[in-house]
């Protein structure tokens, strides 16, 4: 694309109402959640490319919070709070048919998963049987009760929880599910100054019965198209790929990312540019994402994690990206074609 027409597409009332939504968006959120702006953009970008996040994060860190917020910054929007334990059911997740003797025939009552934003808390701790029951709707958009399908609300923004210290009486996700979640991040403890302003705020009640509706449905859909639009160099979309792969072939890996990875990835850095104000994406998008769109779709060998218990998470993660971005190097730019300089025809001069 030349940058004439991308300058045209950012300046098209497409990208210019998308880009004002997303701050109108990003900036409510940011009212009941401080300090936290790469995160909820993360979230954000998850939800215009119709994904699902995973926290990995400890308990008091403002998830439901977030959660709540984004239910209410959409009008017209609705939360929904599914707290896991070992003796929840499927049916306490997607609802099932009662039978209504007045009418004398069944009738479906709708469980929490009828939400546009739903926070599933420690999801590890549900049994396998009940985690499967998400699949679908994750997968979907959709679920299944007594043989009839039924489609779920429209954004539907899945946010599952687990608790990175307590394992004991937990079910850990297998890997089909954790390729259904499109990133996994964490939103972290606060500063101290954020910690403060927090303790401040709510001395007389909590900022989230404040919080007004800024976007509605047909500007997220807007958005969605938008994100469509946005351009991925080829020599990007190779290297997107190329470090999609490079997971497959560490040796610290048992498999690697899945093709979903390469289209998480691509689809995540579209968001990320249109966060920016761009549109177009650049190799600094990937550089950010990389971690938190491909990592919990890889399977790590034991000697891996064993590894990073002694030197720690983040560190060994850390090891595994320097690994992937030294197998699969960021890419140059062609240079521009150099043509011969004509060697100056001689001219005749008269004789005369």
């Amino acid at each position: 694309m030349e940058p004439t027409e991308v300058a045209r597409l950012e300046g098209s009332d497409l990208f210019q109402r998308a880009a004002a939504t997303a701050d109108r968006f990003l900036e409510n959120i940011e009212t009941v959640v401080h300090g936290k702006r790469d995160e909820i953009k993360l979230v954000f970008a998850a939800m215009i490319c119709g994904g699902h996040v995973l926290f990995e994060d400890v308990p008091g860190t403002a998830k439901t919070v977030l959660a709540r917020a984004i239910a209410q910054t959409i009008s017209g929007a609705t939360p929904s709070r599914i707290q896991c334990t070992p003796d929840l059911q499927p049916t306490d997740v997607t609802g099932l048919s009662i039978f209504n003797q007045r009418e004398r025939d069944f009738e479906f009552r709708p469980g929490p998963i009828f939400a546009n934003v739903i926070l599933v808390d420690e999801i590890n701790r549900a049994m396998p049987k009940t985690q499967s029951a998400l699949l679908e709707a994750m997968a979907e958009q959709q679920v299944t009760v007594d043989g009839k399908t039924r489609v779920l609300p429209d954004p539907f923004l899945l946010l599952a929880t687990e608790n990175p210290i307590e394992y004991e009486g937990t079910f850990p996700l297998p890997e089909a599910q954790l390729d259904r979640f499109f990133l996994k991040t964490a939103l972290g403890y606060p500063t101290i100054d954020e910690e403060l302003q927090i303790v401040e705020e709510q001395r007389h009640g909590h900022p989230l019965s404040w919080l007004e509706p800024v976007v509605d449905v047909d500007d997220i859909r807007a958005l969605r198209d938008a994100v469509t639009t946005v351009y991925v160099d080829p020599l990007l979309q190779r290297w997107i790929v190329e470090l999609v792969r490079a997971t497959r072939n560490l040796d610290e890996v048992a498999v690697g990312a899945s093709v979903r990875g390469s289209l998480a990835l691509e689809r995540a850095a579209r968001a990320w540019a249109l966060l920016d104000h761009r549109a177009y994406v650049v190799p600094e998008d990937i550089d950010r994402l990389f971690a938190s769109v491909l990592l919990h779709r890889v399977v790590f060998r034991p000697t891996f994690l064993a590894e990073a218990r002694r030197v720690g998470w983040n560190e060994a993660v850390e090891g595994i990206e320097r690994k992937c971005f030294a197998a699969a190097p960021r890419p140059e730019p062609e240079p521009a074609e150099v043509r011969p300089v004509p060697e100056p025809v001689p001219v005749a001069r008269d004789q005369h």
